[in-house]
């Protein structure tokens, strides 16, 4: 769908164009972990899981990626092939690389921070990934801080995930997004989970029981005129989950093994969960794709709740 109120560069797919014109619910979903972070064919296989459990909780699933220079919401089955077969040939974009991938007309896989530029640019309010980026270990020598940290105060989306990424300084992350105003919510707990495990030693801000607090919170906050995201937490579901003694193991023998080799920047968090993935025989790739289709039927009952509030809204201002 291209329009005359849409970016130039923006391309949605018929479905979700569809869906959005209607009011219906839309989750966005990024492309990041399809290129770096999965290994193929598992990559292709979890993506279109992912977008299956969407569906099956009653919305539209929008795989937002850069496709030969276009921003594209709503990739179709070819285009997700490509982004899992080409891997991390694709390259890895944020708010800082999407003017010239876009330009260069190349294919991009969009972090966090990406995905929610162009899911807010399309009218998405609703997106399900992994975990968030943060303030990495040792930012007091290498100022390393996500710039989905940033994105998220400034840009109205909705991000549920597993909490922080295991690797990184999750308290420092905490107070960074406390500075910027960006609310953390439990889903149904009060400890913030760490990604493979369910809880990283700290707290959430608020705990929400159902969909519909979420929902209502999003719509409170933007209609006071408060711009930026939220981040709904979801813990891993029990079964799923990896003993956190045992992965805070893993995570600092690879940590050291990362700064040895000098390996920093947006190389960094794909590393390190490809090294944590050998070292426990593949039961962190196991609990990284349940996460994540966890998290993609939560943000779809968010999405159908948001949806539900809004037709609510706007039936009592026509009547």
């Amino acid at each position: 769908m291209k329009g005359r109120d849409l970016n130039p560069h923006l391309d949605i797919s018929p479905e979700v164009a569809s869906a959005l014109a209607e009011g219906r619910p839309v989750v966005a979903l990024e492309s990041t972990i399809i290129s770096h972070g999965m290994p193929y064919p598992r990559n292709v296989e979890t993506a279109r899981e992912v977008q299956a459990t969407v569906r099956a909780h009653g919305a539209t699933p929008a795989t937002i990626a850069i496709i030969g220079g276009r921003l594209k919401v709503g990739v179709d089955d070819e285009g997700i092939e490509l982004l899992g077969r080409k891997g991390r040939e694709i390259v890895k974009t944020s708010r800082r690389d999407l003017p010239i991938v876009v330009t260069r007309g190349q294919d991009g896989a969009t972090t966090v921070a990406a995905t929610m530029i162009v899911a807010a640019m399309a009218g998405v309010r609703v997106f399900a990934t992994g975990g968030i980026g943060g303030v990495h270990r040792g930012v007091e020598e290498s100022f390393d801080i996500s710039a989905d940290l940033d994105e998220l105060a400034r840009t109205n989306v909705a991000v549920v995930c597993a909490g922080v990424k295991s690797v990184l300084d999750i308290g420092r992350t905490l107070e960074y997004l406390e500075t910027r105003g960006v609310p953390v919510v439990g889903y149904q707990t009060d400890a913030l989970p760490a990604f493979y495990t369910r809880d990283s030693g700290y707290g959430v801000d608020y705990r929400a029981e159902s969909a519909q607090d979420v929902a209502e919170a999003m719509a409170t906050k933007w209609t006071l005129g408060l711009d930026g995201g939220m981040v709904v937490a979801a813990p891993i579901p029990e079964e799923y989950a990896l003993d956190k003694g045992e992965m805070d193991a893993l995570i600092d023998a690879a940590i050291d093994e990362m700064n040895s080799r000098g390996i920093t920047g947006k190389e960094t968090t794909p590393f390190l969960l490809s090294r944590i993935a050998e070292s426990s025989e593949g039961r962190s790739l196991d609990a990284n794709i349940r996460l994540v289709l966890n998290n993609a039927a939560l943000a779809a009952k968010i999405a159908v709740a948001y949806a539900e509030r809004n037709d609510r809204v706007q039936g009592l201002e026509e009547s």
